[in-house]
């Protein structure tokens, strides 16, 4: 398995919407009131959204490749591009995709350790991220490899506010 990893800009718009919307879906639509859910991805997940978030330099998608195959994507997010204001000392990871044939073959533990390089090279002092309280199974994954809660915030699906865990693992730099 050759994993490489590629750096979105605006000719990946299509793909971008596509991954982002089907990865969503799959996660998340069987757990939410069909209306709301429908309401947040059309704006969420629309075209000019993404191309609004691809324009901004503090946000940044990559895109994950198992030998030349799409396998998922993620975004990360700097200064103040973050969802919650932590300076210039962090990077949020926003998002963190694995697409469903791909799932059980350790990419998304390959896309997190791709994280922490990125994250070491920019100097920052942690990572932090958003999980939905009733994503179990993501929460274990991140706690495996030692982020913690730390707070909570308000996460809404249309009209549906649902409390994400904010959790972080904080970077021993090498000076």
């Amino acid at each position: 398995m050759n994993l490489s990893y590629k750096f979105c800009d605006l000719k990946d718009l299509a793909i971008l919407v596509e991954i982002s919307t089907k990865t969503f879906v799959s996660a998340f639509e069987k757990l939410n009131n069909p209306e709301d859910f429908k309401a947040y991805m059309d704006i969420a997940f629309s075209k000019e959204q993404l191309k609004k978030e691809l324009l901004n330099e503090n946000a940044n998608f990559y895109f994950v490749y198992s030998d030349k195959e799409l396998v998922g994507y993620f975004k990360l997010n700097k200064k103040e591009a973050q969802t919650e204001s932590f300076g210039y000392t962090s990077i949020e990871i926003e998002r963190i995709y694995v697409l469903d044939q791909f799932q059980g073959q350790q990419f998304g533990k390959k896309m997190l350790l791709y994280i922490f390089e990125i994250a070491k090279k920019e100097k920052v002092s942690f990572v932090w991220l958003g999980v939905w309280e009733k994503n179990t199974a993501a929460i274990r994954f991140y706690e495996r490899y030692g982020f913690e809660k730390f707070d909570t915030h308000p996460f809404y699906i249309g009209n549906d506010k649902q409390t994400d865990w904010l959790m972080r693992l904080d970077l021993v730099q090498n000076v």
